[in-house]
């Protein structure tokens, strides 16, 4: 059937990739934040904000029942829906007071942790459906050329989305936090923002996301579904197997573990660092700033390094690239060793500390994205890279959880983020192992 395009994608495509972005950030990073300025123990914090990954590391299982339960425009609604309500549920889910003593004390009610954390994950398994929805029906709604003139549109709205999440929304909490002296009811009114931002989202794509005649149920001649459950579990299966027996795919399983794995620890630690005190070890910022140096600057810095990374990567080729950009995701590392030791009192110099080691992470991250893009080549080629897909997240999602642990069984920060920089060995091991596997010329312009 010749594709044929509905509606224009500017209507449609800024605001979705938007709406994609936000439940992502909220879940993995913005939740980190709230529970540390709730006062859950980083050690607990850090081992089920960890587990909230979950949901990106299996979403290959279910994503191929996306395609014949339902249009992907149903989906689409339907979950920013469900995490319109889920976002209102959370605000509701925290208590209106919760004493100065407690949160100095790091004891948050089991029952509010619980309870906030099921929502969560609720939210994650519909932000995770989300996205298989929203990227297959971008294919399905544009033609060829329209997905490659659309394709920066939609990742800039997707930046876009980190820094209102990471940035501006917990620079409002913030504010809020300064403005009531209340911070469980700041967060609270902060969630409930969100979950109206959703509800209105919704109601937007309702009304004008397209109905391409594309996105349909597959369907027979006679009404029944083109390929039943059986099937396609069956053809998972099969692409499930031919991955695991890929040349090499014991390089790459450690590859796609172990590359990130100083940031991957690092990263559950990073926002207690900032907002604990200095007789805790950490720098005292408040919610507000954080939002400011982290989720704004951080994020900047962040886009940058990979536009570099990418330009740089498409001249020189992913062999000779992956020396420099290894280096460039773990060395900056060590400004959270200068900040521990140091504790600078200038914003800026907290500013340039992290933009320094977003940006080289953003430049070193673009080594693992080509790799997974060569590792998928072949037959197969869609699902295998969503397996690597899942391996990415895993690799976020292990060091995290144990991240919080290692902090307290280790002394501190200073001590843990000195840490952080002897797994960098992890990072160096497997780059030497697979760079002489991968083609001379792939990846160059």
């Amino acid at each position: 059937m010749k594709q044929t395009e509905a509606g224009s994608p500017w209507l449609w495509i800024p605001t979705l990739y938007f709406a994609e972005g936000i439940p992502y950030f909220i879940v993995n990073n913005i939740s980190v934040i709230m529970f540390t300025r709730l006062g859950v123990p980083n050690e607990t914090m850090a081992l089920y904000t960890g587990l909230l990954y979950l949901p990106w590391t299996i979403k290959p299982l279910w994503s191929p029942f996306v395609d014949i339960l339902k249009t992907k425009r149903w989906w689409i609604v339907a979950m920013q829906a469900l995490m319109a309500v889920a976002f209102a549920l959370l605000a509701f889910s925290i208590p209106f007071d919760l004493s100065s003593t407690t949160i100095a004390a790091k004891e948050t009610p089991v029952g509010l942790f619980t309870f906030t954390l099921i929502l969560f994950l609720v939210t994650a398994f519909a932000s995770a459906t989300h996205d298989i929805a929203a990227d297959g029906f971008y294919m399905l709604a544009l033609s060829e050329k329209s997905q490659s003139f659309f394709v920066g549109i939609r990742s800039t709205f997707y930046r876009l989305s980190s820094i209102f999440g990471q940035g501006i929304l917990v620079y409002v909490a913030g504010v809020l936090e300064e403005s009531t002296d209340n911070i469980p009811l700041a967060w609270r009114l902060t969630l409930m923002g969100t979950a109206v931002l959703f509800a209105a989202i919704t109601i937007y794509h309702t009304f004008f996301i397209p109905k391409p005649l594309q996105d349909a149920p597959r369907m027979t001649s006679t009404g029944e579904p083109a390929r039943s459950a059986k099937e396609i579990l069956t053809e998972f299966a099969q692409a499930f197997a031919t991955f695991f027996k890929k040349a090499g795919v014991l390089t790459a399983m450690l590859f796609l573990l172990l590359y990130r794995f100083p940031e991957a620890l690092m990263l559950k630690m990073v926002s207690p660092f900032f907002l604990d005190g200095p007789d805790a070890g950490g720098m005292g910022l408040t919610t507000k700033e954080m939002g400011i140096v982290y989720g704004t600057i951080g994020i900047i810095a962040l886009t940058l390094g990979g536009i570099f990374g990418g330009v740089y990567a498409s001249r020189k080729g992913l062999r000779r690239s992956l020396w420099p950009m290894a280096l460039a995701l773990t060395l900056p590392c060590a400004v959270y060793v200068y900040m521990g030791l140091c504790h600078p009192s200038s914003i800026g110099i907290v500013s340039a500390c992290v933009a320094v080691e977003q940006f080289g992470y953003g430049y070193g991250f673009t080594a693992y994205m080509l790799y997974m893009i060569w590792f998928s080549t072949g037959e197969f080629k869609t699902s295998h890279y969503a397996i690597c897909t899942a391996f990415m997240a895993l690799s976020m999602m292990i060091p995290g959880m144990f991240a919080g642990y290692l902090w307290k069984w280790i002394g501190g920060y200073v001590p843990f983020f000195c840490l952080v920089m002897v797994c960098s060995l992890l990072t160096f091991a497997v780059t030497f192992i697979v760079r002489k596997k991968v083609p001379e010329d792939f990846g160059r312009k």
